[in-house]
């Protein structure tokens, strides 16, 4: 893909947006607009809202910076809280997810390094997404990942999250 002269902007509203209001994805840098090397996605979640079940790359880190609310994370059996201007890894081969802890609407940015997975959320979301318990692992299996709804349950019934 040719790089156009000058910087890359995306204004606040711009950039494509997916999903439905309380779980939407804004499109900040796709991978084929950096020839693959990262992505960048807003995600924006509601109250109690899991982004995803548990799940693992075999290609992407992902590091979630914090911009509002409180995002919980477990990784590897290990839960954590993170509030805005932190940052939390999530290295490729590790078991995680991730989800909103807090009352209020979470807003983080996804750095996924390198680019490519973004695509997989596109797919998922919202009306007409493909989303479906019986046909995410061969979807997630696409780009490289793995999902087990198993280890997810009883996270969703801990705290009572919305999936």
């Amino acid at each position: 893909m040719d790089t156009p002269a000058g910087p890359h902007v995306v204004r606040a509203g711009e950039g494509d947006v997916t999903g439905e209001p309380g779980f939407q994805d804004r499109y900040l840098l796709e991978s084929a607009a950096s020839s693959g090397r990262v992505a960048l996605v807003e995600h924006v979640l509601g109250p109690k809202m899991l982004a995803a079940p548990m799940h693992r790359h075999s290609r992407e880190d992902e590091y979630t910076f914090v911009l509002a609310g409180t995002l919980g994370v477990i990784e590897e059996g290990i839960e954590i809280r993170a509030t805005p201007g932190d940052m939390v890894a999530k290295p490729r081969g590790r078991w995680h997810t991730f989800w909103n802890a807090g009352d209020d609407e979470l807003r983080v940015l996804e750095i996924i390094v390198p680019g490519g997975v973004e695509a997989l959320f596109r797919r998922l979301a919202g009306p007409g997404g493909e989303y479906s318990p019986d046909t995410l692992p061969a979807l997630a299996a696409e780009y490289g990942a793995e999902v087990d709804f198993e280890a997810t349950m009883p996270l969703v019934e801990r705290h009572g999250l919305l999936f």
